[in-house]
């Protein structure tokens, strides 16, 4: 049989469910993968072994009572260290907050549980979750399993080396600014940036996020398979009222035709060779299946990127300056700076205009799914980035910001997009990504199989 650890999400629940296989035992191959790649990619950061067994073993017993295990019935997964899990600190990779420990589970995690799913670690973040890179003053830095000189992304980056070597079948993952899909893309994954409300989340030990990060941060689900992104997904979309952003929307929406818009350079967008030949290799896929390709520009990015920037920089400047200070974080020290020269404080007046203008936006990108309903575009104008390139120089982060529009622009709308990878490029991965309406992750995930199955599967790799 194959080794255990490498089986899909989806594989390992039904295995598990007809009991070829305990949830024990998937636990300690996952346990034992862990202990064998996680010091080359220090991709998991705070540890549970105990509890994991603990968790497969209820599992095991709900099968052999004749209890429904759930949808995740003894799948291992990570949880991201920014989100709150009972007797850990939601660290966010921050020194301020290694003794943040939590007393209630995240509805994240709630949901996993519920899911039956068995939580063997947490996963790396840069420090405050704010780049497309993973180090910190913490926890250190996370590697790339697929090539050690490039990032692993951020700020998902622990969660996507961890799923890609292996450690876990599914990642959870946050995306305020393509911290879901570009970690997925950086590693030759796959990575869902849910609907806004599709996820519940809320995290008990902090205060209550101001507007910005409510209307476009999510929790979402990354893995190597399209499959365990659609099962991850249901598990991860139960009911959860803690958040009220919450919204019971139904995971399959009504049938839609197979029509794709295909769009190399979003808004003038100068995209490498090798990304526009994965863009247009992605189109012929679907177009072999049956789908209508067509070559279009897209609704506005840039200016939604622009205000999503100013946006989340209004709310850091209230108090998080303070807290950069303490932290003494270089990393985030050098990118906040940048990130203050491109983006100049608001007023008042500017801050209210930026939220009017958010309907807009919402309104133009939801008439064009009407006539499109996927839209097949950029994850980055660039193959991966060099490991920590975005602070090495004023240039280097503004180049990176320019590369990353779509990862910015799109949160703004709250809209769902999905990472597909597609290939390597020597040994570096790449891929493409997948848009489509409020509540439409069925369409991603119907046009993202189809692409997946005509490409190689994204097997679990080991680091270097």
């Amino acid at each position: 049989m194959t080794e255990l650890w490498r089986l899909t999400a989806t594989e390992t629940a039904k295995l598990i469910r007809s009991r070829e296989v305990s949830a024990v035992e998937v636990t300690k191959a996952a346990l034992a993968r862990l202990a064998a790649v996680n010091p080359a990619l220090n991709a998991v950061v705070q540890e549970m072994p105990d509890q994991a067994l603990a968790a497969a073993e209820a599992v095991d017993q709900a099968i052999a009572q004749g209890k429904d295990p759930g949808l995740l019935a003894g799948v291992p997964v990570t949880i991201k260290v920014n989100v709150d899990q009972t007797g850990f600190a939601t660290t966010n990779g921050l020194k301020l907050q290694k003794d943040l420990v939590a007393k209630e589970d995240s509805p994240v995690v709630a949901n996993f549980r519920r899911a039956g799913a068995v939580i063997i670690g947490r996963t790396n973040t840069p420090a405050f979750s704010l780049r497309w890179f993973t180090r910190n003053g913490v926890h250190g830095a996370t590697k790339n399993p697929r090539d050690a000189t490039r990032t692993p992304g951020g700020s998902s980056g622990g969660a996507a080396s961890a799923t890609a070597a292996g450690i876990g079948a599914i990642g959870h993952g946050t995306d305020i600014g393509g911290s879901i899909r570009y970690p997925a893309y950086a590693c030759g994954i796959h990575g869902l940036r849910p609907t806004l409300g599709r996820v519940a989340a809320w995290n008990p030990s902090g205060p209550e996020r101001a507007v910005g990060a409510q209307i476009m941060a999510v929790s979402g689900p990354i893995a190597r398979s399209i499959d365990d992104i659609e099962l991850s997904l249901a598990a991860m979309a139960a009911e959860d009222l803690r958040d009220p952003w919450w919204t019971p929307a139904p995971l399959q929406g009504p049938d839609f035709p197979k029509r794709a818009a295909l769009c190399v350079s979003p808004e003038g967008l100068k995209v490498a060779p090798e990304v526009e030949a994965a863009l247009r290799d992605a189109g012929r896929r679907l177009q072999d299946a049956g789908w209508t390709v067509v070559d279009t520009a897209l609704p506005p990015l840039r200016e939604p990127a622009r205000l999503q920037a100013m946006l989340w920089l209004a709310e850091s400047r209230r108090g998080l300056n303070a807290a950069l200070a303490k932290e003494a974080d270089p990393d985030a020290t050098f990118v906040f700076g940048e990130m203050e020269k491109l983006c100049p404080q608001p007023d008042l007046n500017g801050f209210q205009d930026a939220l009017q203008a958010r309907a807009g936006f919402l309104r133009q990108w939801q008439l064009f799914f009407q006539k499109y309903p996927v839209a097949i575009c950029p994850v980055s104008a660039e193959l991966p980035f060099l490991d920590h390139e975005d602070s090495s120089s004023p240039e280097a982060f503004r180049r990176i910001m320019e590369a990353q529009l779509v990862q910015v622009g799109l949160p703004l709308m709250g809209l769902p997009g999905l990472t597909v990878t597609t290939g390597l490029v020597g040994k570096v991965p790449v891929g493409v990504q997948l848009l489509a309406g409020r509540f439409r992750e069925d369409i991603l995930i119907k046009a993202g199989r189809v692409i997946e199955a005509a490409g190689v599967p994204a097997s679990p790799v080991d680091p270097g």
